[in-house]
């Protein structure tokens, strides 16, 4: 998720508030310190304008590196 969120240029604060969630809640998905609910998996993806899959491609693609 950190990878799309930068690469828009979104601050975690800019796409919590587009996604409706509070900062710390997004700092803390993005270092693995929660668990995400699915439907806050749909939240992030419409923020971000990706289909909810592309948080899972981008996790495979740098297991496999």
């Amino acid at each position: 998720m950190r990878r799309l969120r930068t690469t828009q240029r979104y601050s975690q604060e800019a796409l919590a508030h587009l996604a409706d969630l509070d900062r710390t809640y997004v700092g803390g998905v993005e270092r693995g310190e929660r668990n995400i609910a699915l439907v806050n998996i749909w939240r992030l993806a419409d923020a971000l304008k990706v289909e909810p899959a592309a948080f899972f491609e981008i996790t495979i693609e740098s297991q496999a590196r």
